[in-house]
């Protein structure tokens, strides 16, 4: 908006679809059943982006909105570890497309990496169809750790294979 420009609340959502398609994913704090916080998750969600909860009282109206993302798939947020175990094998991947392991293990080996092997990768793209599947039920039938799942996903949807539906649900294309 130009410089001078009166806030007005139907502007709202039109920045907050340009400040989610620009984040990694969104933190919706408190939001009540019919909030503007809950538009933005909506925008997240079309446009790929993580969306994070953080819980409430299921007595407090104030946290309606946030309860019923984490119903719909959102990952719930209580601490800043529960969103950097998501974004970070998004920010290594963009960061560095082919990456080695950091540290080494405690036995003196190479730290695992969030790379799939090519069976694995297989493994989890033969879980997917057309038909809308939950990321954490790709997790626990692959077998694989949430990084490497995350992993496939963001090949696949950079490839345009993969399309994202609301509540933490994907398929193939």
């Amino acid at each position: 908006m130009p410089f001078g420009w009166e806030p007005r609340a139907r502007d709202f959502p039109r920045r907050n679809r340009l400040i989610s398609g620009l984040s990694l994913g969104v933190v919706i704090v408190e939001a009540a059943k019919r909030s503007g916080s809950l538009i933005t998750a909506r925008f997240a969600l079309e446009q790929g982006r993580e969306v994070f909860a953080v819980p409430g009282s299921p007595l407090d109206p104030r946290a309606e909105g946030t309860n019923g993302l984490i119903k719909q798939g959102a990952t719930p947020v209580t601490e800043t570890a529960d969103i950097i175990s998501v974004l970070r094998p998004i920010v290594e991947q963009k960061e560095m497309p082919v990456r080695e392991p950091q540290s080494t293990s405690p036995e003196g080996g190479r730290a695992e990496t969030a790379e799939p092997a090519p069976d694995e990768r297989a493994r989890i793209i033969n879980l997917l169809g057309p038909a809308p599947v939950q990321i954490d039920d790709l997790i626990r039938l692959s077998k694989s750790s949430p990084a490497v799942v995350r992993m496939v996903l963001l090949e696949l949807d950079i490839a345009g294979r993969l399309e994202r539906h609301g509540g933490g649900l994907v398929s193939l294309c």
